[in-house]
């Protein structure tokens, strides 16, 4: 009997410091991972997907790409319409129609330079938006501008192309004085007026789907 006894006893001991071992190491545990994690309030720490922080998005809510649209794009609608149209879109750019070069009643507008950029520390990317610029010439570029020349081209009674053709031009500031160059156009210019033009036409940008 005293044998069970003391076989118990020594059972007994041995659980309670295992128990006791195996409590600590825990909490030890859980101390290191509340420190080196930075788990507070408001701070994920290393792990940046949820709460505070902008987290790993993988390009999660970007503006898609605008798809390229044909030019000249071809526009389902009476000539006399897309002519309005194109007036209306005009005004809404803040351009201004050159009246003496243009011919609204054939379909033919050209606007008056419109700058669209000023100064040397904006000017060159800027203009790098809307063209390839040369390679420097020792003089910084100081404006850029564009001049559009547009046409509404009637294929039949309910259809008519409208192209969209963008000079653009920039200048430098010298000891000579001022100087413009027209530069090559990257089609920007056009896609944005013509992206704009289809909106204002059908009431939706184009999607990848437009002919």
């Amino acid at each position: 009997m005293k044998r069970v006894i003391s076989t118990l006893f020594v059972l007994l001991l041995l659980a309670a410091g295992a128990f006791a071992q195996g409590k600590g190491v825990d909490q030890q545990s859980v101390r290191i991972r509340d420190s080196g994690g930075e788990s507070a309030p408001a701070n994920n720490g290393g792990k940046q997907d949820t709460g505070s922080g902008r987290g790993f998005d993988f390009g999660k809510g970007r503006t898609p790409d605008t798809p390229i649209v044909p030019n000249p794009y071809r526009f389902s609608g009476r000539r006399d319409v897309l002519i309005q149209a194109v007036k209306d879109l005009v005004l809404d750019h803040g351009l201004i129609l050159d009246e003496a070069a243009s011919r609204p009643e054939e379909g033919v507008f050209i606007t008056q330079p419109y700058t669209f950029t000023k100064g040397a520390v904006v000017s060159q990317s800027e203009l790098n938006r809307y063209t390839d610029l040369p390679p420097s010439t020792g003089r910084g570029w100081t404006r850029g501008r564009y001049t559009l020349f547009i046409e509404v081209q009637a294929i039949d009674a309910v259809s008519a192309n409208v192209s969209v053709t963008a000079k653009i031009e920039g200048r430098t500031d010298g000891a000579s004085g001022a100087e413009w160059s027209t530069l090559k156009s990257l089609g920007v210019v056009e896609q944005e007026f013509l992206s704009d033009l289809i909106e204002s036409i059908t009431g939706s940008k184009p999607t990848a789907e437009t002919p």
